[in-house]
């Protein structure tokens, strides 16, 4: 069977099997033979050895965001309750150069020759690493709409890109076979930043898209390419599930033009048994951008049984409406089955046009039906007479009315980023 030939997952499963290097990533992009070319010419760097784990670690960057019990700077207070340490005096820990990452909420504490729960950060002899910098396992060239963002840059292509691994363990993720890998598991050529740049500016992409797996988990890597971008005019956009910590969110939206967080349900305990994490800190993320002035939307997936009740649903609107603005989209998805929840059915449209009226409600002007091509919810009507100013069917623009960001009809003006 020939590669062209291959679903993505296919593709990710029998590429980790045989271990194709450098050319993973560039299989996945829509002109795979000019991409493996450059990889070819230098462009992948070195080629990992037989032990990739032990060959990741040795050229691994030193990451950013932890504390380490190997510092004098780290006090028992960045680690400890202080109910927990009340009264007691400073002591040795039986494991000396336990890391504490600080990069998102899980809060890992890593002893020496371990990693956290993202997979992609290693404690080496006190020192966090990054497995992930400059590793890029997927790189494909897609419409912004499929983000998905729709108030931002409509009908424009995105650079888009990932690496493995995930703070999350989400039962229903679509891309578990790199959110949930190890870096070892596909070993890939190293990836500057400025190649990654140079590769979104030559297909003539205006925008660099991290996503598919939780790009908070190559921060590093992250940041350094969106600063170079920003001096090419191409811009750069987040897709996240929000469970980053304040300070890394703060350098991000620094260096980002547009964030998309899942907002995944309104519960904790959801959160708790679906995802592996908790609400509170997406919350806190979400508020973060809204406060930075960054573009942002935010994404429900829709799950039938598990937060599809109207309860939840209008708790999530109203929260929305009330801590944020109404003028912040709100997608609505179709979820269907995948990975370890094929057992439920894929949520009916009328589920997710209660959520679109819903959101109406309350006052949200930019919700929308995702995941359903060729429904009226995947169109931007304006806020003010209600025409129907962007019409999509699945991730294509058939239609675009807007004016310098306004109704051509009423004047009204569109919440965006439209230039």
């Amino acid at each position: 069977m020939k590669p062209e030939t291959l679903s993505r997952r296919e593709f990710l499963q029998r590429a980790a099997r045989m271990g194709l290097g450098a050319g993973i990533a560039g299989l996945l992009l829509d002109d795979p033979t000019a991409f493996l070319d450059w990889m070819g010419t230098g462009g992948g760097g070195d080629a990992l050895a037989s032990d990739p784990l032990r060959d990741l670690l040795r050229r691994a960057p030193r990451a950013r965001y932890w504390i380490s019990t190997a510092s004098g700077e780290s006090g028992c207070g960045n680690c400890h309750d202080p109910a927990e340490i009340a009264g007691r005096e400073n002591h040795a820990h039986d494991t000396p150069r336990l890391v504490k990452c600080l990069l998102c909420a899980q809060e890992c504490l890593i002893p020496p020759g371990e990693r956290g729960l993202c997979n992609t950060r290693m404690n080496d002899g006190g020192v966090l690493k990054s497995l992930v910098y400059g590793r890029p396992v997927s790189l494909h060239i897609d419409p912004i709409e499929k983000k998905p963002f729709y108030n931002f840059l409509p009908g424009r292509m995105a650079f888009s890109m990932a690496t493995t691994g995930c703070a999350l363990h989400c039962k229903f993720c679509q891309n578990w076979e790199i959110s949930q890998a190890r870096p070892e598991d596909m070993p890939v050529g190293y990836v500057p930043p400025e190649k990654i740049v140079e590769a979104a500016d030559k297909r003539s992409a205006p925008v660099i898209a991290f996503t598919y797996n939780e790009p908070t988990v190559f921060t590093e890597y992250l940041t350094d390419i969106a600063r170079l971008a920003g001096e090419q005019d191409i811009r750069s956009v987040l897709i996240s599930c929000g469970f980053m910590t304040e300070a890394p969110l703060r350098e991000m939206c620094g260096c980002l033009d547009a964030i998309k967080i899942d907002l995944k349900g309104f519960s904790p305990d959801f959160y708790h048994t679906v995802c592996g994490a908790e609400l509170e800190p997406v919350l806190r993320s979400i508020r973060q951008v809204a406060r930075s002035g960054v573009h942002l939307e935010l994404v429900n997936l829709v799950v039938p049984t598990l937060n599809d009740s109207p309860k939840m649903l209008d708790d999530l609107c109203a929260w929305v409406a009330g801590e944020l603005s109404p003028d912040v989209p709100v997608h609505f998805t179709r979820f269907h089955p995948d990975y370890q929840l094929r057992n439920l059915p894929p949520t009916p449209v009328a589920t997710l046009e209660r959520a679109y009226d819903i959101a109406q409600d309350h006052g949200i002007r930019y919700p929308y039906v995702g995941n359903v091509p060729g429904h009226p919810g995947n169109n931007t009507l304006c806020p003010g007479c209600g025409t129907t100013l962007i019409r999509r069917r699945a991730f294509l623009i058939e239609e675009n009315r807007l004016r310098d960001g306004r109704c051509p009809d009423c004047g009204a003006s569109v919440a965006g980023v439209w230039i």
